[in-house]
């Protein structure tokens, strides 16, 4: 009788294919992270700014897509593994993605020593748009990253809205990403950067 008890017990408790097992490693997705597949979250900056925040990525990993440094030297995402990524994909001829990287560069430099803050211009122009930008707006702790072949969007399948900026933790697996601009100086912002902790 013991035995028969204990398998209806085994039976309506532990095969629930949809609830793990305590303990159990379970991969990175929208619904561990609290928000469904279908859930995106609209975010609204103090300044009118619209941007998408998704989970349905999590747990992919980073793209290898080389894109350039100040220097014209090839670099990968992998080059930053070891702490969270911030990339930030942009263009100069983007409005949104303009008006947010006075914010995006001030959050650089907060947090210098704990993520990367990589800003990845789409311009096929290369470099020459966006030093002009940078000098013009005061941009000073953003290196140039600039990615003229596009590889980086390619990566993505070409799929992606400017500007978009993905979180990555410091094992290159993504945390979320937001599809539109934001002022990153907001505490709801510095809320959503603690997920790559």
């Amino acid at each position: 009788m013991r035995f028969v008890i204990a398998l209806i017990l085994l039976v309506l408790t532990g095969c629930d294919k949809e609830t793990p097992a305590e303990g159990q490693a379970q991969p990175a997705s929208a619904e561990n992270s609290g928000a469904t597949k279908r859930d995106d979250i609209l975010l609204v900056s103090a300044n009118g700014a619209r941007a998408m925040l998704s989970y349905r990525f999590a747990g992919q990993k980073a793209p290898t897509a080389p894109f350039a440094d100040a220097d014209g030297q090839d670099v990968t995402l992998a080059d930053f593994v070891g702490k969270p990524v911030l990339l930030n994909i942009w263009a100069t001829w983007c409005p949104p993605c303009k008006a947010e990287m006075p914010t995006l560069d001030a959050l650089a430099e907060l947090e210098k020593d704990r993520m990367a803050v990589v800003a990845v211009s789409q311009d096929l122009d290369g470099r020459a748009p966006v030093l002009a930008f940078f000098n013009e707006t005061g941009v000073q702790n953003l290196e140039p990253y600039t990615d003229a072949d596009n590889a980086i969007l390619a990566a993505f399948n070409n799929s992606l809205g400017l500007p978009t900026t993905i979180l990555y933790d410091s094992a290159g697996k993504e945390v979320w990403r937001l599809t539109g601009g934001v002022e990153w100086d907001g505490a709801e912002i510095a809320e959503l950067l603690r997920a790559a902790d």
